[in-house]
This record gives C-alpha cells, sequence and structure tokens, in this order.
C-alpha cells in the first residue's frame, strides 16, 4: 500500500507518537541505519526552503537514498506543465516517492492517480506535517508528554500552515493551545493576549511576519522596533516566561520583529534544537513511508 503524509491529521495519535519514537531512535539503535534496497527520491519545491529542503536531503543521505534534487527553475513547470504531470514524470523515470511544496493550498488534492509515496513539505497556508513532527519532537525531548501543556502560537497566524497543524497535532494529544495575533491576522481558536500568553505558556511559539503572502490591506504599518514591542517577544516579555518555559520558532527569523534578535540563542530557546530534530523527524517519516 502506497502512503503518503499530506496533512497532520492523516495521522493518528498512535502513528505520531510511533514516529516520534522513532526520530528519537536514529540517536542511539537506529543511528545507522540505511535502506536495504535502493530508493529514488525526489525533491520537488516550488517554493524557497532552507531548513526544510535540506534537511530532507540531510536524512535522505543519511538513509543511502539516492535523490533527484532538480532545479525546477528550468523545470516543464515554466512551460504551462501541471503539477500532476510534473510528479507523473518523476514516477515515470523511477522515483520511489516525492517530497513536495506548493504555494497553492491542498495542492496534493491535484495528484490522485499518482502511484509513488507523496510527502507534503508545505502547501501554501495550509498544513506543514513534517515541520509539526519536528516540533512534537521538540516538546517531547523537552518535557516528555503533551497532557496539560500550555503552548502559545503567536504572530501570523492567519499565513501560518505551522499555526494549522501544530495546533491540530498538539490539541488532539492533550495539549492546552493559545493563540495571540494582530486582529488582521486571526483566525478561529482561543486568543489571549501576548503578555497574558507569555505568563501562562510552557511552550511559547512564535511565527514569521509572512511579507511575501500580505496582500497590501494586511500591512500593519508598524516598524520592526514598533511590531516587536507590541505582538513580539521582547526582553521585558522573556523576563516573564515560567522558568522551565522553552521558546520555539519553526524560523526562518525576522531578527528583532517577532523576537528580539539577543533571544534567538538564549538559555530557554530551543530555534537551533528543532532545526537539529528536523532532520531525526525527517528521516522517521522517510522511513514510516517505505515500512
Amino acid at each position: 500500500m502506497v502512503k503518503n503524509l499530506f496533512k497532520i491529521s492523516d495521522l493518528s495519535n498512535d502513528e505520531i507518537l510511533y514516529i516520534l519514537d522513532m526520530a528519537t531512535k536514529f540517536k542511539s539503535t537506529l543511528k545507522n541505519f540505511k535502506f536495504s534496497d535502493e530508493k529514488f527520491i525526489a525533491n520537488l519545491f516550488f517554493e524557497p526552503s532552507t531548513r526544510t529542503h535540506y534537511s530532507f536531503v540531510s536524512a535522505q543521505l543519511s538513509l543511502g537514498m539516492k535523490i533527484i534534487d532538480p532545479n525546477l527553475s528550468f523545470s516543464s513547470i515554466l512551460k504551462g506543465e501541471s503539477l500532476y504531470d510534473t510528479a507523473k514524470t518523476f514516477e515515470s523515470i523511477g522515483a520511489n516517492a516525492l517530497i513536495i511544496r506548493d504555494k497553492k493550498d491542498e495542492y496534493f488534492n491535484d495528484l490522485d492517480g499518482i502511484n509513488i509515496s507523496i510527502i507534503n513539505a508545505g502547501d501554501g497556508c495550509g498544513h506543514h506535517p513534517s515541520q509539526c513532527l519536528l516540533d512534537l519532537l521538540t516538546i517531547k525531548e523537552e518535557f516528555g508528554h503533551f497532557d496539560g501543556l500550555n503552548v502559545s502560537i503567536i504572530g501570523d497566524i492567519k499565513h501560518s500552515r505551522v499555526a494549522n497543524s501544530n495546533a491540530s497535532a498538539l490539541k488532539s494529544l492533550g495539549a492546552n493551545v493559545y493563540f495571540s495575533a494582530p486582529k488582521i491576522w486571526q483566525k478561529d481558536g482561543n486568543y489571549l493576549d501576548i503578555d497574558k500568553c507569555v505568563e501562562i505558556s510552557d511552550v511559547v511559539m512564535l511565527l514569521r511576519v509572512q511579507n511575501e503572502r500580505l496582500d497590501k490591506n494586511e500591512g500593519l504599518n508598524l516598524s520592526n522596533e514598533e511590531y516587536l514591542n507590541k505582538f513580539g517577544l521582547n526582553k521585558k516579555r522573556y523576563s516573564k516566561l515560567k522558568p522551565n518555559a522553552i521558546i520555539m520558532h519553526p524560523a526562518p527569523v525576522n531578527r528583532g520583529v517577532e523576537i528580539d534578535g539577543d533571544l534567538i540563542e538564549c538559555e530557554k530557546s530551543r530555534i537551533f534544537k528543532q532545526m537539529s530534530n528536523g532532520v531525526l523527524a525527517r528521516k522517521a517519516i522517510l522511513k514510516w513511508i517505505f515500512e
């Protein structure tokens, strides 16, 4: 049976915990694991990416996979070829799985008929399951559980696939999820003032202001410093965090906007830990896909 991972909600809680456990084992018992048979995988990134793209590449190389990593600025998409036909092409030339990022929300709905595994590396403002799993791994390593944790997701909620995926999974696993955002960037959810979020949270998860997705009516007309002081994690708010609270951010980070630049590598920050965990989580996803 072909497995796909389009949305975090495609996974049961047991499957999420299984993948997280496997990711942890890649530090120990699975440290030297490689696929016994040759696997070809194609990375199709139609939007810019550093962490997701290259942590998938790192995971693939570590697992002994053969990689097709095309320069899509020279692909037939520019000639009008559909995403389906592009995916079908890579299936036809021998890829065993596709990692796809695309600017269209739920692009994967257009890929019925593809007979190899597809892992969603981000669809528009929709979903980001691999980022969600690495974030869950980071939280689980810190606290050992999810039940009853207070997690605040703060920033550009409206345009964030990370917020969508993480909120869904965390609620399902028993965490209390809160949001804080400027009114213009709010969606459904339990919204609190940022200072209240900082006060009650075990995990403060900040989101990048996604300027590339904003239309002309969605700007806040604030300077970076004004945004930080009104809606971001500045040093004054940091001083009010709970003793064992941690800071997370999916990156890339707008330094001095959603978070004070001096806090990115502070004691409570797990931002670069998330990046390390990204390789482990993506190795676990790839192993799970082919089981």
